[in-house]
């Protein structure tokens, strides 16, 4: 946890703004008078707006308090989407496209983006528009619901585009 908490004695100001565990207001207090209310509650006073002036402070249970936060980071740490790229060739075989149908499957439900790339080599950069199409085929065999974002764009190595979970499927 990066930010750290005055608590109890360690609180400095000689005022406090005070909140009780119920998130009620109980004005502007001597921070001993605070103290004191929180340690016959059995809790902790807990300085949780420094910067204003006077402090805010809480009377609150202070392990509870540091694992709820920790907790809430991690979640959203978890919940940032990642962009998977999955790639393709030209004259990938049938098994292995649906190898990689069904990591896209996965990589959906898990609710990453995906840039899907088909990968061109050689003479193969001539045919450029099959290679297209091809892309375009293989989107019509994902069975996840997916949002196609825009059209296929062209890259050095071929063509991309980028894919994410959605309630219909669209091809543009």
């Amino acid at each position: 946890m990066s930010k750290h908490y005055r608590k109890n004695e360690r609180i400095r100001a000689p005022k406090v703004n005070l909140v009780d565990e119920k998130g009620e207001q109980l004005g502007v207090l001597d921070t001993k008078e605070a103290l004191r209310l929180a340690e016959e509650r059995g809790l902790d006073l807990v300085e949780v707006g420094p910067n204003s002036t006077p402090p805010i402070a809480k009377i609150l249970d202070y392990g509870k308090f540091i694992y709820d936060k920790e907790k809430k980071q991690k979640k959203e740490k978890k919940s940032t989407s990642e962009l998977k790229t999955v790639r393709i060739g030209f004259r990938t075989g049938k098994h292995d496209l649906e190898t990689k149908l069904r990591q896209i499957s996965k990589f959906l439900s898990k609710g990453h983006r995906i840039r899907l790339e088909i990968k061109l080599r050689g003479r193969e950069r001539r045919m450029s528009d099959m290679a297209k199409t091809k892309l375009m085929e293989f989107i019509e065999k994902i069975t996840e619901p997916v949002i196609v974002e825009g059209t296929p764009k062209k890259t050095p190595f071929g063509w991309s585009i980028h894919l994410h979970y959605g309630e219909e499927k669209k091809n543009k």
